[in-house]
């Protein structure tokens, strides 16, 4: 299959970029993570909701990924409970959080591209983790989801934008990377909106 040569000047990442932004847009939009985190029992329940998310979509995109060396580290679920119980949830309530239906990922393109989503998320987690520190005073527990990669934030998404230039020359897998990005986002949005869950 053939591409235009301005197509194949771009870079995976940008034409991933372009083609996800409206979906990126409305869960931003839909967030409102300022208001949310303005309140300990607001942040809290949004933290609920990034477990019952990390808790269904790490496990699924770890099986078709078949990479765990690359995986492993940009796995945050651990963090997102160790920031549960710094405000405290007890391990057997956070255990139990509702989680959202598991998503269908059919191969190593489509769990990149929902890769995507929650790996850019660690960027401007940065930004999100120092207006709740300064807002709640935190000076280190309770940061971890946001927290993140931390130092290593700018290294690990060049890793990260090197492995989706991988799916360039393939169309088809391309394609399902793509869409699976944009069904991430579509999802993250549906299960972080919705009625709080936690008290």
């Amino acid at each position: 299959m053939s591409r235009d040569p301005a197509h194949s000047r771009d870079s995976v990442h940008a034409r991933l970029r372009a083609a996800t932004d409206p979906a990126h847009r409305a869960l931003e939009d839909s967030l409102d993570w300022r208001g949310r985190v303005a309140t300990l029992p607001g942040y809290r329940d949004l933290l609920a909701r990034l477990y019952g998310f990390h808790a269904i979509w790490e496990p699924a995109i770890g099986a078709e990924l078949g990479d765990e060396p690359f995986l492993a580290p940009r796995r945050r679920l651990a963090r997102v409970a160790a920031d549960l119980d710094h405000l405290g949830l007890a391990r057997g309530a956070v255990a139990a959080l509702p989680r959202p239906a598991a998503p269908r990922l059919d191969g190593p393109a489509a769990a990149t591209g929902a890769l995507y989503v929650l790996e850019g998320s660690t960027l401007g987690g940065a930004l999100i983790g120092r207006h709740i520190a300064g807002l709640h005073g935190f000076t280190g527990d309770g940061l971890a989801y946001y927290r993140a990669h931390g130092a290593a934030a700018g290294a690990m998404w060049a890793a990260f934008r090197a492995r989706l230039e991988t799916f360039g020359t393939d169309p088809a897998a391309e394609a399902s990377l793509t869409a699976a990005a944009a069904t991430t986002f579509t999802a993250m949005r549906a299960w972080l909106c919705a009625p709080r869950v936690a008290d």
